[in-house]
């Protein structure tokens, strides 16, 4: 019996919407765009974090980087990096601290890299193993250097992507021999890709060496064992505070510095970088829906008007459905069914059009774009709630006509 009479109502509100097309068309104008809007910008925004963390994940996770301190000379200071405060052997202390996992001494410059012919600038990195894993690096072809390469000062490299094309092109590098500073070093393994960081730097533009044949053939180093940086992972990202306070503590008893004196050297967490990103485009993503939000109002308020101007139009037709027996609650039910069916429908054609303008966005710009099912849902439940909302105030304006003075309505 309620489903008949559901089924009846829903009839009634479809020849109504059928009998005023173009003015239900326009009212459904006002959902589509705003439904559309919101799927687009949402799908945008959720993109962008998607590829901040993309990015982020690269970096390696629950990284700091210690690096040294400054210099001065003549009143002049250097900036960090600059002063050998940092030796091979703090980073063998660091390595013994609980909670972290890699400790990494790191040497590193841009160097001339030549093959044949071929010349390519790019980054040098002289390292252990261990900067491998803490910055979660695979190697896609052939295989990384050893403890014992860093021990002998072995001339092997590990070429990333961006410096194998530039230098190689299509050729696999793999045994072959490029020269950095005049030594020849022997690739042993190709990189996998990692694409840009958060600066916008390609990652996959350096060559990695072993340590100590970065700084006794291609930098030098004013005091054995000094290197610019040292590279430390904690086991979790709960054990990052407790990881820097024990880096601070030692490197400060191991450089004897007293309590009244400065560190010699910064610590930086990449995480805090990491997640300060991560929290800017969450921001952006969240704008840009309520940005997008707006447009459901106006469309809401768009179906408040048109639904008062067909309360109007109807009131004869009321005030007799009123005077053969139907109850107030028929009337509001019947008008609520029209505003929500206005609604719906245009809530399913702005998903269509939302979701077919961020894959042309995707197609012409190759820009990331994320539609998910959340953000769908959302989208068509505000877009009923607001058909809801502002029928209301119409539906029950309808129910709480008087029968006999809406007889007389001219």
């Amino acid at each position: 019996m309620l489903g008949n009479m559901l089924g009846a109502m829903l009839g009634e509100a479809w020849h109504a919407m059928g009998a005023n097309r173009l003015r239900t068309i326009l009212t459904m104008l006002g959902m589509v765009i705003g439904v559309g809007s919101v799927v687009l910008m949402m799908a945008i925004g959720q993109g962008a974090q998607y590829a901040v963390a993309q990015t982020i994940s690269t970096m390696g996770s629950n990284l700091y980087m210690v690096v040294s301190g400054s210099t001065s000379a003549a009143g002049v200071r250097s900036g960090s990096g600059a002063g050998p405060t940092l030796n091979v052997s703090d980073a063998d202390a660091i390595a013994e601290l609980d909670a972290v996992t890699y400790a990494a001494p790191i040497h590193y410059g841009r160097q001339q890299l030549v093959f044949g012919s071929n010349n390519w600038n790019s980054t040098v990195v002289g390292t252990t193993p261990a900067y491998l894993g803490a910055r979660s690096w695979t190697i896609v072809s052939g295989y990384g250097f050893s403890e014992s390469d860093v021990r002998s000062a072995s001339r092997v490299a590990l070429i990333g992507q961006t410096a194998a094309e530039n230098l190689f092109g299509a050729d696999d590098p793999i045994g072959k021999t490029i020269r950095i500073q005049q030594s020849p070093f022997t690739i042993v393994g190709v990189l996998g890709s990692k694409g840009q960081n958060l600066d916008g730097r390609d990652q996959d533009d350096t060559v990695i060496i072993p340590l100590t044949t970065a700084q006794r053939k291609v930098f030098g180093t004013p005091f054995q064992g000094s290197v610019r940086v040292i590279m430390v992972q904690a086991a979790s990202a709960d054990a990052m505070p407790v990881v820097e306070k024990s880096v601070t503590a030692l490197l400060r008893q191991r450089h004897r510095l007293r309590e009244d004196m400065n560190n010699d050297f910064y610590i930086r967490n990449l995480a805090a970088a990491a997640d300060s990103a991560a929290a800017t485009t969450r921001v952006m993503s969240l704008l840009l829906g309520a940005i997008a939000s707006v447009s459901l109002l106006v469309g809401g308020i768009g179906i408040m008007n048109i639904m008062l101007v067909s309360v109007t139009e109807r009131t004869r037709e009321i005030g007799i459905r009123l005077a053969i027996g139907a109850r107030q609650k028929d009337i509001l039910t019947q008008f609520l069914l029209e505003a929500l069916m206005i609604s719906v429908a245009g809530c399913l054609i702005g998903l269509i059009l939302g979701i077919g303008g961020a894959l042309l966005i995707n197609a012409i710009t190759n820009m990331v774009i994320v539609i998910s099912g959340g953000s769908v849902l959302v989208a068509f439940a505000v877009a009923a709630g607001v058909g809801v909302f502002f029928g209301f105030y119409p539906a029950r304006r309808a129910a709480a006509l008087d029968p006999i003075e809406a007889l007389r309505y001219q």
